[in-house]
């Protein structure tokens, strides 16, 4: 499998005693995997209420089920009594130490994702649509090895290296056995290994979960401190403000001035490329907004490019993502945007991020104001916008409102710091604890 005048085969980084050991084995995966029958029922075949036996579909591979698949913290359907006919022979049942890979994807990068079944809690599994299912030929490697070493980039690559098709990529069971496995030579070192990324795994996934408690907090905040549409108190009021009145109901009109955008010409290179950030849909990702993939010159904004201050709210109000979404911005800094996009200036007196948070409470009215045009594309019409209705109330209310959320913002990214930190360490140590076969 490897060439006479091949470098040894270790990995960058290596556990102490483990140091002088031999060098790692590369077995191609049909030596240490034989793949069994899947079936092919679809979404429409399965139910989350009740069954005997559980199904795991590719789409769960993709966007939900964790690398170290523990069937007790997955969220499975059931297969519906009247698919199971011709029920299932003992070979199509999941094992713990079994792969699961997904066959297809639209995206190079995700085809051939793979969970190792590691607890299935007495539960019968089987493998779905579009998924490969590979068991261990014996017992190397061990439980929890597996699911670590698919996410190597040595494994990972080798497994795109395989993948077939232009808009949708696929793989076969056949094409991927001769990807070659890096393997520890011992039980010990794979353990080893397994409980260090294993253990990394459960921070991830804890961590994340703290993430999700503080969105779910957020989200139930902006259904209390904001009154229901139509209604002028909410149903959750700071303190000191129980006895300030009703909300008053503005037009959004009254609370910002609207002003357009637009686009430099293309054809003058000496408007591009400058030091002003210029805001195009495609930025408007996130609620505050630090940086724009395009920038223009000092001299696009000399011949009539807009600029607004930080603390400006952007709206988009033309295009495609409208027909899901009406993206919200505010600016953390002066930057210029273009024709799609409107910018929302606050008037005197008027707290911007408040203003943003009360759009964003009521993004459904404004996503039922949406006009498909042509093609599908959407528009939201500015004069229907100035006239929008919301419910505001005085000055330092706002105020109090905005800094709740705000600060929360503030907890929130620093908690998705914290997840995609402890993410790019993973990806650290799969690059530095599986070693790379080139050469071999």
């Amino acid at each position: 499998m490897t060439a006479d005048n091949a470098s040894p085969l270790v990995p960058k980084l290596r556990f102490p005693e483990f140091g002088d050991g031999p060098d790692w084995l590369a077995p191609q995966l049909s030596e240490l995997y034989s793949f069994k029958r899947t079936n092919t029922l679809s979404r429409d075949k399965l139910n989350y209420e009740s069954g005997t036996i559980k199904n795991i579909h590719y789409g769960d591979i993709h966007t939900k089920f964790k690398p170290l698949f523990r069937v007790a913290e997955e969220h499975l359907p059931f297969i519906n009594p009247d698919a199971q006919a011709n029920g299932f022979d003992h070979d199509a049942f999941c094992n713990e130490g079994d792969i699961v890979l997904a066959d297809a994807s639209e995206d190079l990068d995700d085809v051939g994702k793979a969970i190792e079944v590691i607890s299935l809690n007495g539960e019968r599994v089987v493998a779905g649509t579009h998924t490969i299912l590979a068991t261990r030929r014996g017992n190397v490697p061990v439980v929890g090895f597996g699911g670590q070493v698919f996410q190597s980039p040595t494994v990972r690559a080798g497994i795109k290296k395989e993948a077939q098709g232009a808009k949708v990529y696929g793989i076969s069971g056949n094409r991927i056995s001769t990807v070659a496995i890096p393997v520890p030579p011992t039980v010990a070192e794979q353990q080893k290994i397994a409980d260090c990324l294993g253990s990394l795994d459960d921070l991830i996934v804890a961590e994340d979960r703290k993430l999700e408690v503080l969105r779910q907090h957020k989200l139930g905040l902006m259904q209390q401190l904001f009154p229901l549409p139509g209604e002028t108190l909410p149903r959750l009021r700071f303190p000191e403000f129980h006895d300030a009145g009703e909300w008053e109901i503005k037009q959004l009109g009254e609370l910002v001035l609207f002003q357009s955008g637009g686009t430099p010409s293309k054809a003058n290179p000496a408007f591009w490329n400058g030091s002003i950030p210029w805001v195009s849909a495609k930025d408007m990702k996130r609620l505050y907004l630090e940086e724009t993939e395009d920038h223009i010159s000092v001299a696009a904004v000399d011949d009539g490019a807009k600029l607004v201050p930080a603390g400006t709210l952007l709206m988009l109000t033309r295009g495609m993502t409208l027909r899901k979404d009406v993206p919200i911005c505010v600016l953390r800094r002066e930057m210029s945007f273009n024709q799609d996009v409107k910018a929302l200036r606050p008037k005197a007196g008027v707290n911007g991020l408040f203003v943003a948070f009360v759009l964003l409470r009521n993004k459904h009215r404004l996503l039922s104001m949406v006009d498909v045009a042509g093609h599908g594309t959407g528009k939201l019409n500015t004069y229907e916008l100035e006239a929008f209705e919301l419910a505001s109330p005085k000055p330092t209310e706002q105020q109090r409102i905005a800094a709740c959320f705000s600060f929360l913002d503030e907890l929130l990214a620093a908690q998705s710091r914290k997840v995609e930190g402890l993410k790019t360490r993973k990806r650290g140590l799969l690059q530095l604890l599986f070693p790379s076969l080139e050469g071999h």
